[in-house]
């Protein structure tokens, strides 16, 4: 998974134009993004045919307003430049329910 400190709007339509595109949102102080970590390596190999991306919320704050990112960790799913899905809250998620949002965009 690529790490992004810093997300603009332009390096968010280059990364998001072709493709499945997972972005993860996050910040190294969320303990409920942290505890995602250890399941990230399975879950983009259960999803190979995307490109994960981890940004950096703080680092990227223009764009998560824009894409009104609340809370995180937060996901969400480009498909050849267009969204298509959004788990977007402050909920802690487990690795069973980030598959199965996924598993949803099929």
């Amino acid at each position: 998974m690529e790490k992004i400190k810093e997300l603009t709007e332009d390096k968010l339509q280059e990364i998001t134009k072709s493709g499945r595109v997972v972005l993860e949102f996050s910040a190294t102080w969320c303990p409920d993004c942290r505890f995602l970590d250890p399941f990230l390596p399975e879950i983009e190999k259960d999803f190979s045919e995307a490109k994960f991306y981890q940004i950096d919320r703080d680092g990227s704050v223009d764009v998560a307003k824009k894409l009104m990112i609340m809370g995180i960790p937060s996901f969400v799913v480009y498909q050849d430049g267009k969204e298509i899905g959004r788990l977007v809250n402050k909920d802690r998620k487990t690795k069973d329910e980030v598959e199965n949002f996924l598993r949803s965009l099929d």
